[in-house]
């Protein structure tokens, strides 16, 4: 039987961490920044936009807010989206290629990486891995004990994925220990 994210046992006996969700797009990067302590706590998230047409303009964009994000952040572990199979070949190598530079630059810092699928960030902060973005947003907005203001689903999406690696760390971290 697979271990499931339990958001009340993590809530109450996570370790100390400051870990980075990210969601990357191509156009637009989501990220949220959670503290374990005792609890689950939201100290940033937001959005990484590029406006530019090309995807290396874009690129270079993300690279630079990006890098700008982990120094005034310094997380100690970064989670983010794995590529999923998606109808546009194009998209997905598009995000793929930004995918890759957000985490060369957290392989640079010598920032630990997860990676989570989104039927995998679903299932472990909602219980169903089929979850629309209501519902998604709902638990996250629970589990944090707080309302989040983002305009873009992309934020919420990063939190989660911060959510589930905080739950998947602490976890692994009770297995080694004992």
């Amino acid at each position: 039987m697979r271990e499931s994210f339990n958001a009340l046992f993590i809530i109450r006996y996570s370790l100390f961490m400051r870990i980075l969700g990210i969601d990357p797009g191509t156009s637009r990067i989501g990220f949220g920044v959670i503290e374990t302590a005792g609890g689950l706590r939201l100290l940033n998230c937001g959005t990484i936009e590029a406006k530019e047409k090309d995807l290396a303009g874009k690129i270079k964009n993300f690279s630079g807010q990006f890098s700008k994000l982990l120094s005034e952040t310094n997380p100690e572990l970064a989670a983010i989206e794995k590529i999923y199979f998606a109808k546009n070949q194009k998209t997905a190598l598009a995000v793929a290629q930004a995918r890759g530079v957000l985490m060369s630059l957290l392989i640079d810092k010598k920032i630990p990486i997860v990676e989570y699928g989104p039927t995998e960030v679903k299932l472990n902060v909602t219980g169903y891995g089929l979850a629309d973005k209501a519902a998604v947003a709902k638990m996250v907005a629970a589990i944090l004990k707080t309302k989040i203001n983002e305009k873009y689903d992309d934020a919420v999406d990063a939190i989660a994925i911060a959510i589930t690696a905080a739950g998947n760390h602490l976890l692994t971290s009770r297995k080694t220990d004992i």
